[in-house]
């Protein structure tokens, strides 16, 4: 393992508001074995630049090449950039890019066997046309036995935001699924509940693990309020896992396995 690579446990030079994510992810990325991992949605690489700080081949799709860009930078900064590619593509449409790997002609034909030890749909569910269709490409493009890790926006946790932010009207909107700013330009964006993203995981023919919140309270605190960032991590990781708290979470994760 390169030396100057992060531990994801410790949260080290990671972001506190995503340390259940990376608690999750360790048994996985921390076992000192190369992963071939996909990161879709990965824009600059929040995920891919640790992961191959870790020893791991990350390539990562995203429609914005602006953001690839920086994940070049990025990488190429860390000393990993023989470990990071970007491709611009969108999700739904994996079958199209040149992925690489077994069944892939690595010119952007079409796969039958999946390589991938490991998938990452972080934010993405959220913003795509069809969750369910995206979610079956990153199936098709593991491995058997690979595991996805799924995070999105949780519905509960928007309303509780909005309503202590001082919105109650658009709080309400979100707790009933409406758009809370209708007639804007862009679409909404979408929120989960648990039982959603279970069960968009499960359609894809998915093995759902235990359900987490993330930044359970990270987002909560004002950034000026002094809190020791190692006594904050410690307490998102134990309440990620434990209701009501994570009921109300900012965000949902789940690690999931295809059969």
């Amino acid at each position: 393992m390169p030396p100057t690579a992060p531990d994801p446990s410790s949260g080290e030079q990671l972001p506190v508001r995503t340390a259940a994510i990376w608690a999750a992810l360790d048994p996985l990325v921390g076992a000192g074995t190369p992963l071939r991992v996909l990161d879709v949605g990965g824009g600059s690489g929040g995920f891919a630049v640790p992961l191959a700080r870790l020893g791991h081949e990350v390539t990562v799709v995203d429609p914005s090449a602006d953001a690839l860009a920086t994940l070049e930078r990025r990488a190429q900064n860390a000393g990993v950039g023989d470990r990071v590619r970007g491709l611009q593509g969108d999700g739904d449409l994996l079958h199209e890019l040149p992925l690489g790997g077994s069944g892939d002609s690595g010119d952007g034909g079409s796969y039958d066997l999946a390589s991938y030890d490991l998938a990452l749909c972080h934010a993405v569910l959220e913003v795509v046309d069809d969750p369910a269709t995206t979610l079956g490409e990153i199936t098709r493009a593991l491995r058997p036995g690979g595991q996805v890790s799924v995070a999105t926006a949780n519905r509960a946790g928007a309303v509780l935001a909005r309503a202590l932010s001082g919105h109650p009207k658009e709080a309400l909107a979100l707790l009933e699924d409406r758009d809370p700013a209708p007639g804007r330009t862009r679409p909404a964006r979408r929120r989960f509940a648990p039982a959603d993203v279970l069960a968009l995981v499960e359609g894809a023919g998915l093995r759902a693990g235990e359900w987490r919140g993330v930044a359970v309270v990270a987002d909560l605190l004002d950034a000026s309020s002094g809190a020791d960032p190692t006594a904050v991590r410690r307490l998102e990781l134990a309440l990620a896992g434990a209701s009501p708290y994570r009921d109300v979470a900012t965000g949902l994760h789940v690690l999931a396995t295809r059969p």
